[in-house]
């Protein structure tokens, strides 16, 4: 039995990962496959993969790509899921903002530098028209951090997955005054470069289990009660999100990974581009 640790965020889109496990799949075809929950995020599964304490990560794929450009050991060898996140604009539930526009020169609480709440963040601000430089964060590391940074006003809004963050909204906890979608492909799959290099096979039969499921995940019987019940979701909320969200059993293709590393550049978030060989990993 091989055994290989993956990491991703304990969120809705990773369900697929959750029922190949406990339906024994990796443990026929030899793969122990340990899963660990990031409540995180991106920027630490970015420092798992270079610490080696996950060997695959399910990931932001702009977190993951500007990483990859700065020295982390990793490569994509997959998106997960190609249609785009919808990240919900949130301030406090008793707050009187209205508008995007009156949080210009707001304090942004991100879970870390180098997340999706932190570049998505720099993505909204060029959106719209705002001085990039004059951008101020709070790190708050979970949700939870987040709900007791708008409520204490240590920050004044906090982006993520607007699915993930609606009971909150609906609780009056999180008021959502906008949404900004990622411009690409949300989630690929990550790979420490070692992990590819000695066992390719066993990461390719990961991916045939895992494309498996992703392809008919939609046509499970009952799927959205499933999704509703164990992530504590609305039943017709999660129907929305299905209906908006693709899983991809496909490489990333070197024209989106360009427009996301032009982005990342325009923004200064990278100060140099990889090439497509050293950020994907063809299979």
């Amino acid at each position: 039995m091989k055994t290989i640790k993956i990491a991703g965020v304990p969120e809705h889109f990773n369900l697929p990962w959750h029922l190949c496990i406990e339906n024994g799949e990796f443990e026929e075809a030899g793969i122990d496959l340990e899963w660990t929950d990031v409540p995180e995020g991106t920027g630490k599964m970015c420092q798992m993969l270079r610490e080696g304490t996950t060997d695959i990560a399910v990931i932001l794929t702009e977190g993951i790509v500007k990483d990859i450009i700065n020295g982390n050991k990793s490569s994509i060898v997959q998106v997960y899921v190609k249609s785009p996140l919808i990240w919900g604009i949130h301030v406090d539930g008793k707050s009187s903002v209205k508008a995007v526009s009156e949080l210009e020169n707001g304090t942004i609480a991100i879970s870390r530098f180098g997340s999706g709440s932190h570049l998505m963040a720099v993505v909204n601000a060029q959106n719209q028209g705002w001085k990039i430089q004059n951008l101020n964060f709070e790190i708050v590391n979970t949700i939870d951090g987040a709900v007791e940074a708008l409520a204490n006003k240590k920050a004044d809004y906090f982006m993520w997955e607007r699915f993930m963050t609606k009971p909150l909204v609906d609780k009056g906890v999180f008021k959502r005054i906008a949404d900004c979608p990622t411009p690409w492909p949300c989630f690929v799959i990550a790979v420490r470069n070692e992990m590819l290099d000695k066992n390719p096979e066993t990461i390719q039969l990961i991916l045939e289990i895992i494309n498996a499921t992703t392809e008919e995940f939609k046509y499970i019987p009952s799927i959205d009660r499933t999704l509703a019940s164990r992530y504590q979701l609305n039943l017709e909320d999660i129907q929305e999100w299905l209906s908006l969200t693709q899983w991809s059993q496909k490489n990333l293709d070197e024209k989106t990974l360009n427009n996301v590393q032009n982005q990342l550049f325009d923004l200064s978030l990278i100060d140099k581009k990889g090439t497509f060989a050293k950020i994907v990993r063809s299979r």
